[in-house]
Formats: C-alpha cells, structure tokens, sequence
C-alpha cells in the first residue's frame, strides 16, 4: 500500500487526508491518477517529509510520464529518477513537513517541479567514482537539459526540465 498526502484543508482533528493507491494489487499506472489529488500533472500533490516519499513520487511520475502522457522509455526512466533525486533532497535537506510535486507538460518540454518550504538553495557538488552520496543534483545536471531553483517568499521550487520530441 503507498499513502498519498491529499492536498487542501487539513481535517479539524489534524489527521492528514489520504488517498490509498495498492499497486501490488495490479493497479494500473494511469489508475493512480484517478484521483485530482494524486495527479500533479493537475494539481500540486503534497507529499509528507519521509523517505518512503520518493517511491511514492517515482509511481507518480511514472504514472503521468508513461502512462498519462505516454512519452518514450527513456525518458520516462530519466524523467522518474530525476523526481526521484529532487524528493530525496527535500526529504533529506530541507526539514520541511511536506513537500510539493507538480508536472506540466509544454510543447516540446517536460518540467517538474519539487516545492519545499526552505529558502536554503541545493549545491551541484563534484563527484568522485567513489561518492556514495552527493549524485542527486549531478544526475540532474547530466540527464535534463536544463534545471534551476526559483525561490519564494515562504521556499523555494527546485526543476527540471527535458525535451520531447513531438510526434509530427
């Protein structure tokens, strides 16, 4: 079972609003995005700060890469481990409670956006072969083909973005 963070009004008892995907039990990927509140290619889907929110947030861009927008393989593949690299910074650097992950789709580009409440900017560090960790923000630099951080008032916005050949 992966757990959702729904956005919009927290319950006056404080409980966070869920919604209950169960893909080991054969949902399909464009089935999780049944729901407004699971779809960030529609809306902001809030994630909590925990680590099991990258596999969450990995079924998610897949589900709108593949499924919803039925892009190539490859850039699927990229596109979901860059979501991947960008939760993980939030989870592990920021502090925050939760977190943002909107998609948009434009001619010709993909761009993914991760919001978090911190104004601290992420650091492109260099990597050795023998790194074990520090490759996030690398793999970002080397699979999209632009990325940036624009910051807020109250945080900021880490992206990405990639080119889509449109079918002619």
């Amino acid at each position: 079972m992966v757990v959702v963070a729904g956005r919009g009004a927290e319950p006056e008892s404080g409980a966070e609003r869920v919604s209950i995907l169960d893909r080991e039990a054969g949902i399909r990927l464009p089935a999780l995005l049944a729901s407004p509140d699971s779809d960030p290619s529609v809306d902001e889907v809030r994630l909590p700060n925990r680590p099991e929110s990258a596999k969450t947030a990995r079924m998610l861009a897949e589900a709108v890469l593949r499924g919803k927008w039925n892009l190539p393989a490859g850039l699927t593949d990229h596109g979901v481990l860059l979501v991947s690299e960008l939760v993980g910074n939030a989870v592990c650097h920021t502090g925050a409670v939760r977190f943002g992950l909107r998609m948009y789709r434009g001619r010709g580009r993909v761009r993914v956006e991760v919001r978090d409440p911190s104004r601290g900017l992420p650091c492109l560090l260099p990597v050795q072969d023998l790194d074990t960790s520090g490759r996030g923000l690398w793999l970002v630099e080397r699979l999209s083909d632009r990325w940036g951080v624009d910051l807020q008032p109250h945080g900021k916005t880490t992206w990405f973005e990639m080119r889509v050949v449109e079918p002619s």
